[in-house]
């Protein structure tokens, strides 16, 4: 007889090969053929709302491992609150306007049009910007939505819409009709490879090597000091940007420094006395060196001195600055408040003029004021060429103390787009003042009091931000964005908004979208009849757009408000840490300013992705897999794992060798859900299901555990600690599923009697947990769990999809602490048993451990202990025979971990059974099946 066919051997159709990059597209058409995503926000209609607000990336080009990082760990959060009962819609949205999109959308406009005309027309430009955009929208759209991404992908928000400009010019409105916008000349960051300003999110830092000078600018009227050596006196200040020095007007000093006058030959020079020895060192001056006199620097203030700027024909008076430092220099500080904001404050309070003699293009201009004939050939010349110049110009004219070719390596700011250096330069900008209606403190109360911040390192990085950022520069230079919506008197140059003219341009934008400002001339974006105070009638537009962070920025308005379904403030935002400077930033003042509160609850921050060695991601070093690779090879699984695995709040690394390693752990979660399937082919939950009070300890040991597991997940769900999720799943999968409850099962799965007690109380178990574990898994592995839920048994009693599932509720019934003591307790008893049985495998005492026949003994409680599971260790051990006896002859293995625990093991006695494997005395007593054991042949119907 084939003793194998009677085996309940496992049988499902749910294949082992993962097969993911064939098989997650067609699971991607199911749930969109199937409206899972809409069904699912019908399901929870009318139940408490939980939104997470999308931070519109840029549509500048395909997603890379960032995007996936990012939209992915959103798509985790979505998914489980809907699952848990909450009405979580996801409105996916994309930043369209930006320097980067216009950059990328002139260059290709470039290459196809010959007619070169068509450039200098701006609604030609803002054309080919939308269509740049939109295609890139589409880009990321699929590949976003290949990620496994649920969400309203049919109905995006795009700051490039009517409504969406509409609305970016009414919260403009909004600020301006407050009192927080104003126009004025102060220095901003300023790129001038890109001709425009920047905001302080759109600057990196990086090391930069600059001059490093000594300057010396004489005092004309040193009596003044009342020095006892009548020698020329100079102030000497340290500057690592020469090319500012033609905007200086001003010296400063800290005013409770000790300052010393140094006589040094010939001359007298003015440094910080804890700052001499290494200003001697830089100057390498060797000679003798008197102090001559000391004052602090507030004394020195206080005779209102001038020094003789050296080649400009002003003054440098000598003032006090906060911001001056003794880390290095001199501590005299060169002071041009046309290319610094800290210049400018002290420019500000001493009431000095705003000089600022470079064009947009980074280029000097006429400097009228040269006291040489030379400097006029500095026109036109670009600034950070023009250093070198201005250092041969002072050492040639002995204005320069120390050698001409000395630089430092320091950090210096960046353009975010270009990569090249940047200026502080000071231009005519419009501004939102933070300090207007107390702004500032508004928004530090509420970062304090009103919002969470996760990780909570996230508030003291925002907090400070706020704290010190100067006013939010709100214009830019370009043409593809919104524009700022203000009219500039031609008769008096006053500018023109009020709410209702406000209201007229935004309803047209509501019709034409923004082009309507460009396509308009002169005044023609002004209702019929307006006028100045001054009554002139004739008005210019205003040239410059709004900083693309405040597009964004107002999105709680313009989407938040706007979508019946979405709240505001959100409940959650969700984005880099960059964001705290960005996107966090912008939306926290625009609705502070506009609306008293804050537009999001809780802001969840992750790191950014660096290579497996920890290093950025560099294009040049190609120290990066292509995420496109991984999708093509391997699935979007695979990525969806990688975003759970790692703790997000810190740099997340990818490599080859990590993706590797998760896919291993993939396929171990893959094959235990396949085993537990296999299992249940005969089980129909309403014809076989034992009940949990009914069913064999271990099975209750194992929905105890299960138990744990989803109270730790759930938690590790609501705190958003996915990698929490992520390691208690793994070791659920392979340590108490595979390597312990499972291998228990086998056995009774396999030879029991088919409709036995034993099996039935196992499957019902095994059903349990694939039906209260696959939910868990859907948020992280969501076409596996798509696929598991497909295959359990009795589809017609579960929910269609995965995702139109209930999250599984816990069950206290199955809690019961005495028991997973208890069988903790087995489970070190096993280890030390398995550890000899291993032992004899590797001595060849025994081949496979059904071979063997172990002999167990202890004292006192242990063995009684022992003795209460006496029928159940030939299953737990996986071998043949136990015996539990009071002693055991030598040899054998006396246990350190648990002491008096004695093991010896030798072969089984009596015959192998040629069904199950197992050694019994009994097989060969029935004449049918003389093969076979006893519970072998009551399971083959004899």
């Amino acid at each position: 007889m084939d003793y194998k066919s009677t085996l309940n051997l496992p049988k499902t159709d749910f294949p082992m090969k993962a097969n993911l990059p064939i098989r997650e597209p067609e699971f991607l058409k199911k749930w969109q053929s199937e409206k899972i995503y809409e069904k699912l926000l019908e399901k929870n209609r009318g139940k408490p709302k939980f939104i997470l607000h999308d931070g519109p990336p840029y549509a500048n080009g395909s997603i890379h491992f960032g995007h996936i990082l990012n939209k992915v760990l959103k798509d985790i959060i979505v998914k489980y609150k809907n699952m848990a009962g909450f009405f979580s819609p996801f409105v996916p949205g994309w930043d369209c306007h930006g320097l980067p999109i216009e950059l990328g959308a002139i260059k290709e406009l470039a290459a196809k049009e010959t007619d070169k005309t068509k450039f200098v027309d701006p609604l030609v430009r803002r054309a080919a910007c939308r269509e740049y955009a939109h295609h890139y929208v589409n880009t990321q759209k699929e590949e976003f939505k290949r990620l496994g991404v649920f969400g309203d992908w049919d109905h995006p928000y795009l700051t490039l819409t009517n409504q969406y400009e509409a609305d970016i010019a009414r919260e403009f409105v909004k600020l301006y009709t407050a009192g927080y916008v104003y126009r004025g000349k102060k220095p901003v960051y300023w790129c001038p490879s890109c001709q425009t300003a920047l905001a302080e999110a759109e600057v990196e830092y990086e090391n930069h090597t600059s001059p490093s000078i000594y300057v010396k600018f004489q005092l004309p009227d040193e009596q003044k000091l009342d020095l006892p050596v009548q020698k020329p006196v100079f102030f000497v200040i340290w500057t690592t940007t020469p090319w500012t020095l033609p905007a200086n007007v001003a010296l400063a000093l800290g005013p409770d420094y000790d300052y010393t006058a140094l006589e040094c030959d010939a001359e007298i020079y003015i440094v910080a006395e804890e700052l001499k020895n290494s200003f001697l060192k830089a100057i390498d001056f060797i000679g003798p060196c008197d102090e001559l006199k000391k004052w602090k620097g507030e004394q020195l203030a206080d005779l209102k001195l001038s020094c003789v700027h050296p080649f400009m024909s002003r003054d440098s008076r000598v003032v006090l600055g906060e911001h001056v430092t003794l880390e290095s220099g001199t501590g005299v500080v060169h002071i041009a408040p046309g290319h610094g904001q800290e210049d400018f404050e002290i420019g500000q309070t001493y009431q000095l003029e705003t000089l600022c003699p470079v064009n947009e293009q980074g280029k000097f201009e006429p400097l009228p004021e040269a006291s040489f004939p030379e400097i006029k050939n500095w026109e036109g010349l670009f600034v950070k060429k023009a250093d070198k110049v201005i250092v041969e110009f002072l050492a040639h004219k002995k204005f320069l103390l120390n050698e001409p070719g000395q630089t430092i390596t320091h950090s210096y700011p960046h353009c975010w787009r270009c990569k090249n250096p940047i200026l502080f330069r000071a231009t005519y900008q419009w501004f939102c003042s933070l300090s207007h209606n107390d702004l500032r403190k508004k928004s530090l109360k509420a970062i304090n009091c009103e919002v969470r911040w996760i990780p909570s390192w996230g508030h003291d990085r925002i907090y400070g931000m706020i704290e010190n950022r100067p006013d939010w520069c709100l214009s830019r230079q370009r043409i593809w964005g919104v524009p700022i919506i203000v009219h500039r008197c031609a008769e008096c140059d006053k500018p023109l908004l009020d709410q209702k003219i406000g209201d007229f341009i935004c309803n047209l934008f509501d019709q034409q979208g923004a082009d309507a400002w460009w396509g308009a001339a002169g005044g023609g974006c002004l209702p019929e009849g307006s006028r100045c105070a001054c009554g002139g009638k004739k008005f210019e537009k205003e040239s410059s757009i709004l900083d693309v962070w405040f597009d964004s920025g107002v999105s709680h308005a313009a989407v938040l408000e706007k979508n019946k379904n979405l709240i505001s403030p959100a409940d959650l935002y969700l984005e880099g840490s960059d964001q705290h400077r960005g996107w966090f930033h912008s939306s926290l003042l625009t609705s502070l300013a506009t609306r008293n509160r804050p537009p999001y609850k809780e802001v969840l921050t992750h790191g950014f992705v660096v290579d497996g060695e920890g290093k950025k991601y560099s294009k040049s070093a190609k120290n990066y897999v292509p995420p496109e690779k991984i999708l093509s090879q391997m699935g979007a699984e695979l990525l969806r794992l990688w975003v759970a695995a790692e703790d997000y709040r810190n740099d997340i690394r990818v490599s080859d060798e990590i993706i590797k390693v998760l896919a291993e752990i993939y396929r171990k979660i893959r094959n235990t859900c396949r085993f537990i399937l296999g299992n249940l082919f005969d089980f129909d939950p309403s014809e076989h299901y034992v009940p949990v009070n009914k069913r064999t300890e271990v099975d209750h040991f194992a929905l105890h555990i299960l138990s744990r597991v989803i109270e730790k997940v759930e938690k590790a769900y609501e705190q958003y600690e996915f990698h929490v999720v992520h390691h208690t799943l793994n070791k659920f999968f392979t340590v108490d599923l595979s390597a312990f409850y499972l291998d228990i099962l086998k056995d009774r799965l396999y030879c029991d009697k088919a409709d036995g007690f034993l099996r039935r109380s196992a499957q019902s178990t095994l059903h349990d947990m694939i039906v209260s574990v696959t939910p868990l898994l859907s948020p992280i592995l969501s076409f596996t769990a798509e696929e598991v839920w497909q295959f359990i048994p009795c589809r017609s009693r579960l929910a269609p999809s995965i995702f139109l599932a209930d999250w599984p509720r816990l069950h206290v019934e199955w809690v019961n602490n005495e028991l997973e003591a208890r069988w903790e307790r087995i489970g070190l008893i096993r280890d030390e048993i398995l550890k000899v049985l291993e032992s004899a495998r590797q001595k060849k005492e025994i081949g496979h451990p059904l071979d063997a026949k172990v002999m167990v003994t202890a004292q006192g409680e242990l063995l009684n202990f022992i003795r209460q599971y006496e029928n159940d260790w030939c299953q737990i051990l996986i071998v043949s025979q136990v015996e539990i006896v009071n002693q055991l002859s030598s040899p054998h293995y006396e246990s350190r971990s648990l002491p008096s625990l004695k093991v010896a093991v030798h072969p089984a006695d009596g015959k192998k059974c040629e069904r199950c494997w197992n050694y019994s005395v009994a097989v060969g007593q029935n004449r049918v099946h003389p093969t076979l054991c006893a519970r072998c042949v009551t399971a083959v119907g004899v």
